[in-house]
């Protein structure tokens, strides 16, 4: 059964950017886009770059390492179709934002 975590409150991402939690062994960037938060995996597949601190263009994250660029509602590389980002099931209970991790 999937578990429920807290990251943060709402206001704590900002609108157009990202931000970087640490969940036990995992790091989840989140993405406000035009005031819907988005949760992926936080590190890039490529080099282990971290995808919160990259360059949000509409609904698509830049790696600030090398320049991969995913969209951060379907994890999709934005130039290899094979190559998919994990996104993580985020949810909005009274301004508190939690993710569901698998187990």
């Amino acid at each position: 059964m999937p578990e429920r975590v807290r990251l943060c409150n709402v206001n704590d991402v900002p609108s157009g950017g990202g931000r970087e939690f640490v969940v036990g062994d995992r790091i989840v960037a989140v993405f406000n886009v035009d005031g819907t938060l988005h949760a992926l995996d936080g590190i890039c597949p490529h080099a282990g770059g971290p995808l919160a601190k990259g360059c949000l263009t509409g609904t698509v994250v830049t790696c600030p390492w090398h320049g991969w660029q995913f969209d951060v509602v379907t994890g999709q590389h934005q130039l290899t179709p094979r190559i998919r980002q994990p996104t993580l099931p985020l949810m909005i209970e009274n301004d508190d934002v939690l993710i569901e991790l698998p187990s």
